[in-house]
């Protein structure tokens, strides 16, 4: 059985929270490459995922989840 990450769960917290991308970026002096991979649903560290937890004050499931792929 295979699945993708998705980090469609950190869309979602930044707008409940009101953080924009650009904020993101200028405010929170967040990487652009990290975020460059989040929009591209690519692997990040889990440092770089507890990072984002940490400066969202946020749960991981808040961040990213896991997608199962139906069975063929």
């Amino acid at each position: 059985m295979s699945g993708i990450i998705s980090y469609a769960p950190l869309w979602r917290t930044l707008d409940k929270k009101g953080i924009t991308q650009y904020k993101l970026i200028n405010d929170y002096n967040f990487s652009t490459g990290t975020l460059d991979s989040l929009r591209k649903n690519s692997s990040i560290t889990m440092n770089t995922l507890e990072d984002i937890c940490i400066m969202l004050d946020c749960e991981i499931w808040e961040v990213v989840e896991f997608i199962r792929e139906p069975k063929k």
